[in-house]
């Protein structure tokens, strides 16, 4: 049997532009056409269309219709790819009026969101998006909205219309991976507690898609997520140990890709993965410092966090990672101001690192600025334990970190300098009630004289 090739689908992208819009055109144009290209759509060409006013109808005016329709027909494309969030009307009359199938930057980006989930959680969660987004849209797909006949006999009055079935099943659907989401959340709480019982702190790798989140958290981990230069190559958010030089263990976290205008729908369906963003000690916000539109990009992902209650303004501490270095000369680096400075580590102050995940570059000092982070916060105690109390002095050792330690050989007490987080600290004193520890001390100069 002969297999028949699938149709190719050619696309003409266009970026609608109004003139506040202009500046990042060229930049979101190029997305677009990324976007498109990545669900293997032949760009046919791609334009920025400059707009002055948005018909509530059809969203471009008549004449720029006509002009569209000529390039689709000298294109032969079958697609065109409005880069804007388009309502169920205009999307319906476009498709009428080019007669070609219309996907506007929403519908794009479902789109590809539904090809890359890979777990079961991801899956559910695109597929609650993408059923959100095509609610409105029913009427779009069918032509026999014809109302079925209700009850019996000629007297019967009309039942429900097909859309209002369709909507209805919909509906339905929609509440049952709600559900089920539920239960991932339940779950993913279920786990992060776990953790936190551990303990160890949390680090999150958040930024825009396509940054280089992935090939930096290989690099950190040695985990072998996949990494390519695509938009949202990866969606499914991916937790590994890492074990940091000065001996604190942390988990890191590879989270999904941020971009601009992330559908509503999207920022819903993945809120029990956006939660563990919010829940991180620590975000690392990985910046393509190569990307000129990159201002731009940092503003986006700052607005999706502030949507999440996450970040510096959030009182959550931020290192800025400026991926991507081996791409900039010398003069590209001072304009990015790259600076090292621990001393800006506290929450609403990020520092700048240069780096580059694939020749490793720099990855050194983001390390360690990320232990020098979380310890921003630590309680460094002295604490006196007698011999009897073996199990406080295990809970110590494993819960933190051990600065220095001596024993009175008269007495057999222990004494130690450790270094707690906060929330450890309180665990302490809870469950350790007799050993009355202060409330901290300053840092150790020398162990020796300990």
């Amino acid at each position: 049997m002969i297999e028949r090739e699938a149709p190719v689908s050619r696309a003409l992208v266009i970026h609608p532009a109004s003139r506040d819009t202009m500046g990042r055109a060229e930049a979101r144009l190029e997305e677009a056409t990324g976007l498109a290209e990545a669900l293997d759509l032949v760009v046919g060409d791609a334009f920025i269309l400059p707009m002055r006013k948005i018909d509530a109808g059809r969203y471009f005016g008549r004449g720029k219709l006509d002009e569209l329709r000529d390039m689709l027909v000298e294109l032969e494309a079958n697609v065109a790819v409005i880069d804007a969030a388009l309502s169920p009307v205009q999307q319906r009359n476009l498709e009428k009026a080019l007669n070609v199938k219309v996907v506007d930057r929403t519908g794009l980006i479902l789109e590809i969101f539904g090809q890359r989930a890979r777990t079961k959680e991801g899956v559910l969660q695109v597929e609650l998006a993408r059923l959100a987004y095509e609610r409105s849209r029913l009427v779009r797909t069918w032509t026999h909205l014809e109302r079925q006949r209700g009850g019996g006999g000629f007297l019967a009055g009309p039942g429900e219309t097909q859309i209002e079935t369709d909507r209805r099943l919909l509906s339905e659907k929609m509440s049952k991976l709600r559900r089920q989401l539920e239960d991932v959340r339940r779950t993913r709480s279920l786990h992060r507690s776990k953790r936190q019982d551990v303990p160890f702190p949390t680090v999150a790798l958040v930024g825009y898609t396509n940054a280089g989140k992935s090939t930096l958290f290989n690099k950190l981990t040695g985990a072998g997520v996949f990494a390519q230069d695509m938009p949202f190559a990866t969606l499914d958010p991916t937790v590994r140990a890492v074990d940091l030089p000065g001996g604190t263990r942390i988990l890191l976290s590879d989270t999904v890709g941020f971009i601009t205008d992330l559908p509503t729908e999207l920022i819903a369906a993945f809120r029990a993965t956006l939660e563990e963003v919010r829940e991180a000690d620590l975000l690392v916000h990985v910046i393509d410092s190569s990307d000129p539109d990159r201002e731009g990009r940092i503003e986006d992902v700052e607005g999706v966090l502030d949507a999440i209650e996450a970040g510096p303004v959030h009182e959550q501490a931020m290192l800025e990672a400026w991926n991507k270095a081996d791409q900039l000369d010398e003069d590209g680096r001072e304009d990015l101001g790259i600076t090292v400075q621990m001393a800006n580590l506290k929450a609403g102050r990020p520092i700048k690192l240069a780096l580059s995940a694939v020749t490793g570059e720099g990855v050194e000092i983001l390390v360690e600025a990320i232990e020098r982070a979380l310890s921003q916060e630590n309680e460094r105690l002295e604490i006196t334990i007698p011999p009897q109390d073996a199990r406080a002095l295990a809970w110590l050792h494993a819960h933190g970190d051990v600065l220095a330690s001596k024993m009175d050989t008269r007495t057999g007490a222990s004494t130690l300098q450790v270094r707690l987080h906060p929330v450890e600290a309180g665990r302490f004193r809870s469950q350790f009630p007799d050993l009355a520890i202060p409330q901290g001390i300053g840092e150790i100069e020398d162990e020796d004289d300990f």
